[in-house]
């Protein structure tokens, strides 16, 4: 009797896991992870440092250059950088607040542009979880933005 409960507990076990497992494969087309507007929400810390190439921001030759801020993710393609941008020996922004604007796809890419001077505008590469994303300046030509940002909260 003790065997036949122990093969009954197993068996209801293995059948438990794999109705886990298909419930997981029908969350996205053929197991993969699916986004959406939802997926990016909350503050999100970033920095970087690099160069700049003609004719983003006014520049006429390479120039060195960096940003800090948090994006801030409103969960329905809205939301508001606050950055500082230094390009060369000047500040071009100062904890600027400007509102931005997003999308994300199912498969985890979108794109945001900030709402500021130069419009920049990036591709986002995001974490099916929400916790990270990847940003690639695609605008203004030359800039040579690239990051992985944090979520450092859901708010």
């Amino acid at each position: 009797m003790t065997v036949l409960l122990g093969v009954a507990t197993l068996a209801l076990a293995v059948v438990g896991m794999s109705s886990t497992a298909g419930a997981q494969t029908r969350a996205g087309e053929s197991g993969s992870p699916t986004c959406s507007l939802q997926t990016l929400k909350g503050r999100y810390l970033f920095a970087w440092s690099g160069s700049v190439l003609p004719p983003a921001f006014g520049v006429t030759e390479q120039t060195l250059s960096g940003s800090a801020g948090y994006h801030t993710f409103n969960g329905d393609g809205t939301g508001t950088d606050t950055v500082t941008v230094r390009v060369g020996a000047t500040i071009f922004l100062e904890n600027v607040v400007a509102p931005i604007t997003y999308t994300v796809k199912p498969d985890c890419t979108g794109s945001y542009t900030v709402n500021a001077p130069g419009n920049p505008s990036f591709d986002l590469f995001i974490a099916p979880d929400g916790s990270q994303v990847a940003t690639f300046a695609t605008a203004p030509a030359g800039n040579q933005l690239a990051s992985i940002d944090t979520r450092v909260s859901r708010k």
